[in-house]
């Protein structure tokens, strides 16, 4: 079980968050009274979740009160000056920091090459380019991808370096507002570019932004997960920074409005997930996650809770935010109870009777017990879980994916019971989704017949390799901050056991993309050296691990009105 949510006071003492404020016992009948008084959003940095339940969060931003505000000036200036960043500039350079850790040598060569990375335009960085490839086929690696950026962008709020993250947040912003065509058949209005790059004109002297929303990608799918991640950074820079100036400007508010509107359209579908195409997230490539990927839907979820802090309930927002409220509801209850996967839910589905009809049904997508993978036996231990990839009619994708299950600890779409498994299910089974290099992106990987039909005999998704079971060492972001969201005694094993194996080959390595092989011994046969994400990934990883209030910027405490009882799938009920 996940220990008591604690707030560590300045005199040090630990207590309970619970007795902090009390969480009023709502009817769901009753939720719609959270939209009746908006509340300010509280901006103090603390060493546990500082998100309250959605009854206690704010629907709109409201400027703190001056004497806050200078209260949260002076914290935060106390906290950079005792961090050992080396100033502006990179790194630590102080013996110590001020939680007792010594540094790594790894972390000044780090802050360095992820400078490098830097783009400017018109005289201001605003973003990272994915890597520093100095090939001569360097594809769309130096421009600068929405959902690349966002390590790089946490580890600069981190370090005190704002304004990069606020220029990004502007100029995709901009971006937004284009026209899309690809064919002559025009996108949403609300789709957010995949990347973006700045084209230099020697010759009028000029710079010029240039967007890509699918039209030039491998595939030409459009990423539906940009704007998940553009609202998520968004509440990350408000929450670090105080600064609600930027959500409020009515460009942020319309922003978001349109990205929410592409999601909370009504149609034909029965259920409350997001309907997505192959390739439409960090899994770039065909690999048999149409439908409904556990990675977009977690996203989804986060995008939608962080949107109602975000959203100013006024005439345009009000409508938004009750829809927003309407679908968290339902899609917590959907995917805690049909995506979620422990042993006893296995064996339920083990023994499913098929062709069942009515609102009766227990097989409610009519699985057919005979496409349970003989992998997943083995696989699941007595006490751990996860979300599978995809639950859709007559088709359950059990494999493991870990931005996914990440994200759901993160934004508490997994209950805590169910984050506890996840975790336990990744200690388990150490060698399978670990190995020699964190971490893998996905488990199995596809082999033989199925990945000729799955993926289409990609050569780049060999089994093991890149998003077919591949070994990403960015994800040690995200398993970092799950790990702290989930233990706020603030001793995460199973991330610094993580970070120290990284830390035995990245730099010497030259920080790869990703690792072949199944224990992720080779460098990729394809990665490209020096990937930005990987470097930050690192960074914002140490830099969480020596203050977790960094975790504030990024998780949301669990919200106990949108906690379904679940009856078929808690791993501790046996």
């Amino acid at each position: 079980m996940s220990a008591p949510n604690v707030d560590v006071s300045q005199n040090g003492n630990i207590r309970t968050i619970d007795s902090l404020f009390t969480v009023a016992e709502f009817d769901e009948s009753d939720f719609s009274r959270l939209l009746d008084k908006p509340r300010p959003l509280n901006m103090e940095r603390k060493r546990s979740f500082d998100e309250r339940s959605l009854n206690e969060l704010s629907i709109g931003l409201s400027p703190p009160p001056p004497s806050r505000t200078a209260e949260y000036s002076c914290r935060i200036n106390d906290h950079l000056e005792n961090m050992f960043s080396p100033g502006r500039r990179s790194g630590y350079n102080t013996p110590r920091s001020h939680m007792g850790f010594e540094p790594h040598p790894m972390v000044a060569e780090a802050w360095d090459a992820l400078r490098r990375s830097l783009v400017h335009f018109r005289g201001q960085p605003v973003g990272t380019i994915a890597a520093l490839d100095n090939s001569d086929e360097k594809l769309n690696y130096d421009q600068v991808f929405v959902r690349d950026f966002v390590p790089s962008a946490l580890a600069f709020l981190m370090n005190g370096e704002p304004e990069i993250v606020r220029n990004f947040l502007l100029k995709t912003l901009r971006l937004q507002s284009w026209e899309k065509k690809i064919d002559r058949f025009q996108l949403g209005e609300g789709v957010m570019p995949a990347s973006f790059k700045v084209l230099h004109d020697p010759v009028r002297n000029s710079e010029t932004l240039i967007a890509d929303f699918g039209e030039s990608a491998i595939g030409r799918v459009a990423p539906v997960d940009s704007g998940f991640w553009w609202i998520i950074l968004l509440r990350a820079y408000t929450k670090s920074t105080g600064d609600t100036s930027l959500a409020e400007l009515p460009e942020c508010q319309k922003g978001m409005r349109l990205i929410l509107s592409l999601c909370l359209s009504e149609g034909f579908d029965t259920f409350p997930t997001l309907l997505c195409a192959d390739g439409c997230c960090m899994i770039d490539r065909r690999m048999g996650v149409y439908g409904y990927p556990i990675e977009i839907q977690a996203l989804f979820f986060m995008a939608l809770r962080c949107a109602l802090v975000l959203l100013k309930q006024d005439v345009e927002g009000k409508e938004v935010v009750e829809r927003i409220v309407k679908r968290l509801h339902a899609l917590s209850y959907h995917m805690r109870s049909y995506f979620w996967l422990d042993l006893k839910q296995l064996n339920d589905i083990y023994r499913y009777k098929t062709e069942e009809y009515s609102h009766t049904a227990v097989n409610k997508f009519n699985v057919i017990p005979d496409s349970l993978p003989d992998w997943v036996f083995d696989f699941m231990p007595v006490h751990g879980g996860y979300f599978i990839g995809n639950v859709s009619p007559a088709r359950m994708d059990f494999r493991w994916f870990c931005l996914g299950n990440c994200i759901a600890i993160l934004s508490s779409l997994a209950t805590p019971e169910q984050s506890t498994a996840i975790m336990d299910l990744i200690e388990s089974r150490w060698e399978e989704l670990v190995g020699e290099m964190p971490l893998k992106v996905c488990y199995p990987a596809l082999e033989s017949h199925d990945w000729r039909i799955v993926t289409g005999s990609d050569p780049k998704n060999t089994r093991w390799s890149y998003h077919n079971g591949g070994s990403w060492p960015g994800m040690l972001l995200a398993i970092m901050a799950s790990h702290c969201g989930m233990y706020q005694d603030w001793t995460p094993q199973i991330a610094r056991r993580a970070i120290e194996l990284a830390e035995t080959r990245l730099l010497k390595d030259n920080w790869p993309e990703y690792y072949d092989g199944t224990l992720g011994r080779f460098i990729g046969k394809q990665a490209r050296k020096s990937q930005t994400w990987s470097i930050a990934g690192y960074l914002v990883a140490k830099m969480m691990l020596e203050d977790p209030s960094h975790l504030g910027m990024i998780s949301l405490e669990e919200d106990k009105q949108l906690k379904p009882v679940l009856r078929r799938s808690n791993s501790w009920t046996f």
